[in-house]
């Protein structure tokens, strides 16, 4: 694993040129610290062609069961699900993420595509992007569409 030569593990630079232990990269904070933060997924799957009408189903399907999403886009080859995942760190949502498509297959007659993209941002990052006009819009109308 290549490492910045400028960072140190576990350490923090202050103005003063003190540094204060962190503990390792990587590790979870002291339990007290653990808070609840809201994440924008997006998730890009692609496959074999599939009818329409059977994709919109799965969607449509997957929606109502996880009222969590805000909006699906497909084509017969390939499929976007964005939404927002309610998870402590970006790590937690990200394997959420990965594992929603695979677990709801069977559930929501999702065809058997692989996922292809993900992108996970934090709610901030998300406003920023829309503010400055180079993020992805706000999700409107919500629902399944195609492409």
């Amino acid at each position: 694993m290549r490492r910045l030569a400028s960072v140190r593990l576990g350490s923090v630079q202050h103005d003063e040129g003190e540094e204060q232990s962190t503990g390792p990269v990587g590790a979870a904070p002291p339990p007290q610290a653990q808070t609840s933060r809201m994440w924008h997924v997006t998730l890009s799957v692609a496959g074999a062609e599939t009818p329409l009408a059977d994709i919109r189903r799965a969607l449509e399907h997957l929606a109502h069961d996880h009222p969590f999403l805000l909006t699906s886009r497909y084509a017969n080859d390939h499929a976007e699900i964005r939404y927002w995942e309610e998870a402590s760190n970006l790590h937690d949502a990200a394997a959420v993420a990965l594992r929603l498509w695979g677990e709801h297959r069977g559930s929501a007659g999702l065809p058997p595509w692989e996922i292809v993209g993900l992108e996970v941002i934090g709610r901030d990052t998300y406003h920023q992007r829309v503010a400055e006009g180079y993020g992805p819009p706000p999700a409107a109308p919500i629902g399944v569409h195609p492409f």
